[in-house]
């Protein structure tokens, strides 16, 4: 198992957290953002603090990839690949819609086996960016930007249970009424839950080429989308 830095910034939480062996051992949050570029580094120094007063090497820094706030991953990957370079260790990058699902499959022990999960970032008016995965977190269905109506998830959820989470889904309940549509209240990406998926990347061998990663801006997300319908 690896010690790893973990770096959230893809919406207006903006959090940082070390996990070492599967456990969590620091985590900071700040919830009045978006306060990136001012709380960022303070967080990040504390935590590395933390880990060299307690002799705990970093041997990897995870950082949510997106899709998410332009401003808000820029900064974030900006840090994470600052603290890669300066202590010579790789770099993770862990999908922002796949660690939104990590508290609800790791927190809620009442979603039926069957069911899918739907983690959304919200968008404007009724857009939203989701992604399917079931159970196991394999996607059923690629990120998309949906424009959400009646009919936008019907075609699964005729056929089972499917579970909304994240900022873009309260909005999208009323119109998407369906008898197998559930709302989970609450969840954000967050860094302290960040350590199952990037530990497993860790072991995979899943590294970033630091010099050259780039995250998933929603901004370039939308201008591919826009280029297919001219």
């Amino acid at each position: 198992m690896s010690c790893i830095l973990h770096i959230e910034t893809s919406t207006d939480v903006c959090s940082v957290a070390v996990s070492n062996d599967g456990e969590c051992i620091f985590n900071r949050e700040d919830h009045d953002g978006p306060n990136h570029g001012v709380k960022l580094g303070v967080f990040v120094d504390e935590a590395l603090s933390f880990c060299d007063e307690a002799g705990t090497g970093i041997d990897a820094v995870a950082v949510s990839c997106g899709p998410g706030s332009y401003t808000g991953l820029r900064i974030g990957v900006s840090m994470a690949k600052g603290v890669c370079y300066g202590r010579d260790i790789p770099l993770i990058a862990v999908p922002t819609l796949e660690l939104m699902c990590v508290p609800v499959l790791l927190g809620h022990d009442d979603i039926e086996d069957d069911a899918l999960v739907c983690p959304m970032i919200d968008a404007r008016r009724m857009e939203v960016y989701a992604g399917i995965y079931d159970r196991a977190l394999t996607a059923v269905r690629p990120v998309g930007a949906d424009i959400v109506t009646a009919d936008t998830y019907k075609g699964l959820l005729d056929g089972r249970p499917v579970y909304f989470f994240g900022g873009g889904a309260c909005k999208c309940m009323e119109t998407i009424a369906h008898p197998n549509a559930r709302l989970i209240e609450g969840v954000k990406p967050l860094a302290k839950w960040m350590f199952p998926l990037a530990e497993k990347r860790m072991a995979e061998g899943k590294t970033e080429d630091t010099a050259y990663f780039v995250p998933f801006y929603l901004k370039d997300f939308v201008a591919k989308e826009s280029k297919k319908l001219i």
